[in-house]
């Protein structure tokens, strides 16, 4: 089955192609292209199918799969104004490509899209229950319940990252103290300068930190290697974002009773730094029999999971 994919972010888009054999992927061709916010939706999606048309050789692809942050219309394939895409409003990218290429074309939120990737060809193949949360720039869930998609009333199930874990804390997803405050990239290093902050009173300079810093100059990575070299600072801002996501996955697992969890990117990078205290809220936070039927993984597509999201989309 041949395929393309559409991954559409805001800074850049991809087109993949790809043949899909059973449970084997194998992609062809992708190229790729800033996303220009200067003009219209429309023409921006006609320089994409002109990268696909350079990809396909006049070979026409069986189904178009499109991959784009939320919020969106899954069923009519609309795009809805994500905040990470300026003028996209109402943009109906599912019409546009099926008049081009007269074939059918599926679009879903770039979370729900990795969902499907992990579970097909990654980490929760096999799994008829299953839970992908991007801890990445900010925190989403795909959300595989019964062996299928879900996706909710209008496409919003899975907004983790919105869920209040304390009264008050890093500021996610427009809230102070959620899920995504303390697991995302953006999260972990708001703890990360407000920690700085509170050891340079003490008289202390951690060693991810130097005078005169801003916030932007403190990432979750140079947070992350000042932990991996055993710095105490950057080891307790850890020690508080797995605690804080040992308490959202056991809200997770009491709520869907989940056979796995998969998560992406930070974890699959840090989990060494990450596991040992979200275990520990786990065990006393979720209920032991759902607990013990599930497991919490690292995503395994790595750098590809985009490219592979892309084109599961196209099998829905």
């Amino acid at each position: 089955m041949y395929v393309l994919g559409f991954d559409i972010g805001g800074t850049k888009c991809a087109v993949i192609s790809a043949e899909i054999d059973g449970d084997r992927v194998t992609f062809l061709g992708k190229e790729k292209i800033a996303t220009d916010l200067s003009v219209s939706p429309t023409e921006m999606i006609f320089r994409l199918c002109a990268l696909a048309d350079g990809l396909t050789g006049g070979r026409k692809p069986a189904a178009i799969g499109v991959s784009c942050g939320g919020p969106l219309d899954s069923k009519h394939g609309i795009i809805l104004s994500p905040p990470n895409l300026t003028g996209w409003d109402e943009v109906r990218i599912k019409d546009v490509l099926e008049e081009r290429y007269k074939v059918k074309v599926n679009l879903q939120n770039d979370a729900n899209a990795c969902a499907v990737a992990e579970w097909k060809w990654g980490a929760g193949k096999g799994c008829r229950n299953m839970i992908f949360l991007t801890f990445g720039t900010g925190l989403g869930a795909g959300l595989i319940l019964d062996g299928r998609l879900y996706t909710g009333t209008n496409d919003m199930a899975g907004e983790t990252g919105h869920l209040r874990l304390e009264d008050d804390g890093p500021v996610g997803y427009g809230k102070a103290g959620s899920f995504e405050g303390f697991c995302s990239g953006g999260g972990i290093a708001r703890l990360g300068y407000a920690a700085a902050l509170e050891k340079i009173a003490e008289g202390k300079l951690p060693a991810y930190f130097r005078e005169g810093m801003g916030p932007s100059d403190v990432t979750a990575k140079t947070v992350a290697d000042a932990a991996e070299s055993g710095d105490e600072t950057a080891l307790e801002v850890y020690r508080s974002c797995g605690e804080h996501l040992g308490r959202g996955l056991a809200l997770l697992i009491d709520l869907l009773n989940p056979e796995k969890i998969v998560i992406g990117s930070i974890f699959a990078r840090s989990r060494d730094l990450l596991w040992e205290p979200c275990k520990k809220v786990l065990e006393k936070e979720a209920l032991p029999l759902s607990l013990g039927v599930c497991e919490v993984v690292p995503a395994s597509l790595g750098d590809e999971i985009g490219d592979y999201a892309a084109v599961s989309t196209a099998l829905l």
